[in-house]
């Protein structure tokens, strides 16, 4: 492999986030990552700071990259079609960038404005294509938490390779999906009837 021209910040990220999903979360170093690019460690403080910095970096490039797999997976759907297309996107994400997906959740500060910003892109995603169901506001943030629980779950669960019985995982994952828009569409009947919540 040729050194590398152009070192920036993304050419360090895609390389990084290439390693992690090849070898794992807990394998990545700058001198791994110096390794792929074939450059010298030191050539990539012009761009970060230390490993931390390249976690921090990864978390904020994985987010952005599950939140532009789901707007591509939503796009001309809405509904019950548009929520299953969103959670089938976040866990092939999960499935096709494992490392990266991982990086989402281990960044050294959470409270980064451009890491929440990111999430909080994903959220806003989720929370429009909820708003077909007319959902009041206290119910659709509790529905967008169980939506996450239910697809985090999966997906990591899928990760770890828990799922151990032969039988089919899309299946699986499309009857947790029915369940939980049987749900939404009672909690959406309920909350635009004249009943009491």
């Amino acid at each position: 492999m040729s050194p590398r021209a152009g070192l920036d910040l993304d050419v360090i990220l895609q390389a990084a986030a290439r390693l992690i999903d090849e070898n794992g979360y807990d394998q990545i170093s700058l001198g791994v990552v110096a390794k792929e690019l074939q450059v010298r460690p030191p050539s990539l403080y012009n761009h970060l700071d230390g490993l931390n910095g390249l976690k921090q970096k990864l978390a904020i490039y994985g987010v952005k990259k599950l939140y532009e797999t789901m707007v591509q997976a939503a796009i001309g759907r809405s509904g019950d079609e548009a929520v299953r297309a969103l959670g089938e996107a976040y866990v092939q994400f999960g499935k096709d960038r494992p490392g990266l997906y991982e990086a989402t959740f281990h960044a050294p500060d959470k409270k980064d404005p451009e890491l929440q910003q990111a999430q909080d892109a994903v959220v806003q995603l989720v929370a429009k294509v909820f708003e077909v169901y007319g959902l009041k506001d206290e119910i659709a943030i509790h529905m967008i938490r169980g939506f996450r629980s239910l697809l985090h779950g999966f997906t990591s669960i899928q990760q770890m390779g828990g799922f151990g019985l032969p039988l089919d995982l899309n299946e699986s994952l499309t009857m947790l999906m029915d369940t939980f828009l049987q749900g939404m569409h009672a909690k959406a009947g309920k909350s635009s009837s004249n009943f009491p919540d």
